[in-house]
C-alpha cells in the first residue's frame, strides 16, 4: 500500500494573486480543501472549497486585479488556459467580445501520490483503461499517478493538451516521474499529436486527458489497434452516458440498429429491429469515479455494452478505500436468468442498480421496470406483467417540436391518461425530437436540470408518438389497444354462442398471445374447449365442445 502524499505548491499560486485576495485565502485556514479561486470583473472574489464557497472580500474585482494576475502567469493558449511553470495549477480566462479578459478561474493543482492503489492491478494489467467522472472529482490526478507508476518499467508518453497532467512550462512536473510529455500546440490538433506519439517515439503506453472530439476517438482506436496500452479520460459520468454520446460512443464500441431475420428474432424473443454493439471497444476496462476514493469498475466493456443494448443493467464491481487504507471490493452477484424483453433496446439515460423486483426505476429521463422472471413461470401464450411508473395517473406532458394534435390522437388511440400542457413548468415529462435533443436545445437543458423524464422520437409521426407513450406506460406495442380488446371480446362471445347453439367448432381470427389468452379464458368460463393452432403471426384459437 503506497503512503498517500500530497504536493500542491500552493504558495506559488498565492504569489500571483492580488495581495488582498491571497491574504484572505490564507486567513480562511482551509487550504487543504481549496479547489479554486474565482476572480470576475465587477464581482467580489470567491474561494470554492470541497464543502462550499467563501467570499474573500467586500471589494469588487477591478481591471487592475485581473491585469495583476495575467502579468505574472504564462501565456494563454487557444483554449484560454494558462499555468505556472513547474506547477500543476491552472488559470482559465473569460473573455469579452473584444477578446479582453474579464474573469479568471484559478484552479489548484495537486499531485496526490497513492491515489492509483484502488485500481493499480488494472493499470498494471496492460489493458486499455477509460476513466469517467464529473469535473473536479480527480480523474486527471489518477491519470497522472498512473503515468508515474507505469513509467518505472515501461515507455510512457503523455499527450498533454492543456498541461494539466505535466504542468506548465517545458520541464514536466516531478509528479509524472519518468514519463515523457508531448505538448499540444492547439487543442483541435490533439488527435494529430496522439498519432505522432505512436509513429515517432515507440511508446508502450500513451496517457491522454479529456478525449472530447470524434477525431480524437478515431485516433485512440488507431493507437489501440497498434497494440499500445491507452489510459485516458473522457467527457461523461457513466457507461450509459458515454454510449449515448454520438461523438465518443466509438470508444466503447458504439451502437447501431440491426434488422434480424425472422428465425433469429424468434430465437431471441425480440423485435426484428434491435440495437447491437457496432465494433470492438477501444478500451478494455471502464472506470466510473463515484467519489475520490470510490469507483465502479466495468472489467469487460464489451459485455457491459452488450448487456445495455439488450435492455439489461450491467452490474459493475464497486471498489472503495476503507478508513484503514484497505481496499474494499464488492463484486456483483451473478444475475438470475431472465426472459428477454420483447421490446429489447437501450433507453436514453443513466442507470442505477435495481433495488428490488417489480419496482419502477428512473433512468435519467426514462423509466425502466424491473421484473423478477425467476419468481414465476409463464406459459407460452402468457405475457409478462409490468408495472407503469405512472400507475394510471394522468401525466402532464409537454411536447417540444412534436405536433400536439398527433400527441392527443395517439394518447386517445392507446387509451392512456395524458394531459398536454403548454409550458415546461407545468409538465411532469418532456417529449421531443432527436434533432432537438442532439442539438441540446435550451428547453431540453431546462428539462434535464429540473430532472424531468425526456422521451426522444426519431420522427414526428403518429407511430413514433405511440411507441413513446407505450414506453412511458409500459404497454406492449404488439398488444391490442383498448378498442381492439373490445372487438376481440365481442368476436369471442359470438363464437361461444355459435358453438353452444349447435356449431361443431368455430375458428377465431389470428391474434396475438394476450388476445389468445383472453379467448381461452372466456371459453373455459363457458365450459367449452379451446386450443391454439398454427404459428405466429397466424396462430389462432379454435373453440368447440368436448
Amino acid at each position: 500500500m503506497t503512503q498517500r502524499r500530497i504536493t500542491d505548491d500552493l504558495q506559488k499560486l498565492l504569489e500571483v494573486l492580488p495581495p488582498a485576495v491571497a491574504e484572505a485565502v490564507t486567513r480562511a485556514n482551509n487550504i487543504d480543501n481549496l479547489i479554486e479561486i474565482i476572480l470576475d470583473l465587477g464581482r467580489v472574489p470567491k474561494a470554492r472549497f470541497v464543502n462550499g464557497e467563501l467570499e474573500l472580500s467586500d471589494r469588487e474585482i477591478s481591471h487592475q486585479d485581473i491585469s495583476y494576475v495575467v502579468e505574472r502567469i504564462g501565456e494563454f493558449d487557444a483554449d484560454n488556459r494558462a499555468g505556472l511553470e513547474r506547477t500543476l495549477h491552472r488559470i482559465s480566462a473569460f473573455r469579452n467580445r473584444r477578446g479582453h479578459i474579464v474573469g479568471l478561474t484559478c484552479r489548484v493543482g495537486r499531485a496526490v501520490y497513492g491515489t492509483i492503489d484502488i485500481i493499480k492491478d488494472l493499470v498494471e494489467s496492460g489493458k486499455s483503461i477509460l476513466i469517467l467522472g464529473r469535473p473536479g472529482i480527480g480523474k486527471t490526478t489518477m491519470l497522472r499517478e498512473a503515468a508515474r507508476i507505469l513509467a518505472e518499467e515501461k515507455r510512457v508518453i503523455i499527450v498533454d493538451t492543456s498541461n494539466e497532467i505535466g504542468g506548465d512550462g517545458d520541464v514536466p512536473h516531478p509528479a509524472v516521474g519518468k514519463a515523457r510529455r508531448m505538448q499540444v500546440p492547439t487543442p483541435s490538433l490533439q488527435h494529430e499529436v496522439m498519432i505522432e506519439a505512436v509513429e515517432n517515439h515507440n511508446p508502450e503506453v500513451i496517457v491522454i486527458d479529456e478525449i472530447g472530439r470524434e477525431l480524437e476517438a478515431m485516433a485512440a482506436r488507431t493507437i489501440a489497434e497498434r497494440g499500445v496500452q491507452l489510459i485516458g479520460t473522457a467527457h461523461g459520468r457513466s457507461l450509459e452516458n458515454l454510449l449515448l454520446n454520438p461523438t465518443l460512443s466509438d470508444l466503447i464500441g458504439g451502437i447501431e440498429s440491426v434488422t434480424l431475420s425472422d428465425e433469429e428474432a424468434r430465437r431471441r424473443g425480440t423485435q426484428k429491429t434491435v440495437l447491437e454493439r457496432r465494433a470492438p471497444p477501444t478500451f478494455d476496462v471502464l472506470i466510473e469515479m463515484i467519489e475520490r476514493d470510490k469507483v465502479a469498475v466495468h472489467p469487460d466493456v464489451s459485455s457491459a455494452v452488450d448487456s445495455l443494448v439488450r435492455g439489461s443493467t450491467p452490474m459493475p464491481e464497486i471498489r472503495s478505500m476503507g478508513e484503514d487504507d484497505q481496499i474494499l471490493i464488492e463484486k456483483p452477484a451473478p444475475p438470475p436468468p431472465a426472459r428477454q424483453n420483447p421490446n429489447q433496446g437501450f433507453r436514453r439515460g443513466m442507470a442505477e442498480p435495481p433495488t428490488q423486483p417489480g419496482t419502477s426505476m428512473r433512468r435519467g429521463g426514462r423509466y425502466q421496470n424491473v421484473v423478477d422472471s425467476s419468481s414465476f413461470e409463464m406459459g407460452a401464450d402468457e405475457p409478462a406483467e409490468v408495472i407503469s411508473p405512472y400507475d394510471g395517473k394522468p401525466v402532464r406532458l409537454y411536447p417540444y417540436g412534436v405536433a400536439r394534435n398527433r400527441l392527443i390522437q395517439a394518447a386517445r388511440r392507446l387509451g392512456v391518461p395524458v394531459l398536454v400542457v403548454k409550458n415546461l413548468e407545468e409538465s411532469e415529462a418532456l417529449i421531443t425530437l432527436r434533432a432537438y435533443y442532439r442539438n441540446r436545445q435550451q428547453t431540453v437543458l431546462d428539462a434535464e436540470e429540473r430532472g424531468l423524464p425526456i422521451y426522444v422520437l426519431r420522427a414526428n409521426t403518429i407511430n413514433q408518438i405511440e411507441q413513446s407513450l407505450a414506453d412511458m406506460f409500459n404497454l406492449s406495442m404488439d398488444g391490442p389497444t383498448p378498442n381492439e380488446w373490445q372487438d376481440y371480446s365481442n368476436a369471442t362471445r359470438a363464437a361461444i354462442e355459435a358453438v353452444m347453439n349447435g356449431s361443431r367448432f368455430v375458428d377465431l381470427p389470428p391474434a396475438s398471445a394476450p388476445i389468445r389468452r383472453l379467448q381461452h379464458e372466456m371459453a373455459r368460463q363457458a365450459q367449452l374447449v379451446s386450443h391454439s393452432y398454427g404459428k405466429d403471426p397466424n396462430r389462432y384459437v379454435r373453440i368447440f365442445r368436448e
